[in-house]
């Protein structure tokens, strides 16, 4: 059965969809830019995460509510968290390429910001399936968030106080 959306919960998620675009350039720019083939990976295997969460929305968007995929999702969380682990021991390194640290910085800072803005949407969308299908997503944004922290506290460019 398609959905049918108000004009409010309509840019609502073409706000969202326009944030996935933005993740999705600036994660596959900065895999470019980054100079540590950890981070680079990160980014790449985000950035696909990313596109998934765009066509997720275009699908919303054009009348159709996608089938919640669990599975699917956690595979994803589990890979990209392999990603920064492989190798790292907790403060390990404390000399790290400032560049990369700043490219991390902004897109954990982007992962705060879209993650807030996917709270706001979620209270505005009347059908239920596609509050969960919008949880989920905002689920693996947070989760993008953990993965680009933990990369940085293990690499000394995030210092937490004890």
């Amino acid at each position: 059965m398609p959905s049918i959306l108000n004009q409010k919960e309509r840019m609502l998620l073409q706000d969202q969809q326009h944030h996935e675009q933005l993740c999705i350039q600036k994660y596959t720019k900065y895999s470019n830019e980054a100079q540590d083939p950890q981070l680079k990976q990160l980014f790449q295997t985000h950035a696909s995460h990313e596109q998934h969460h765009f066509d997720t929305i275009s699908q919303i968007l054009s009348g159709q509510v996608p089938n919640l995929n669990q599975q699917q999702g956690q595979g994803q969380q589990s890979q990209s968290s392999q990603v920064y682990n492989t190798g790292i021991t907790q403060n390990q390194n404390t000399s790290f390429n400032q560049n990369d640290a700043s490219l991390a910085n902004d897109m954990l800072t982007t992962e705060k910001y879209i993650s807030g803005t996917y709270d706001t949407t979620i209270f505005e969308i009347r059908d239920t399936n596609i509050r969960q299908v919008l949880n989920h997503i905002q689920k693996e944004e947070q989760k993008h968030g953990e993965d680009l922290y933990k990369y940085m506290q293990s690499h000394g460019m995030y210092n937490t106080p004890s």
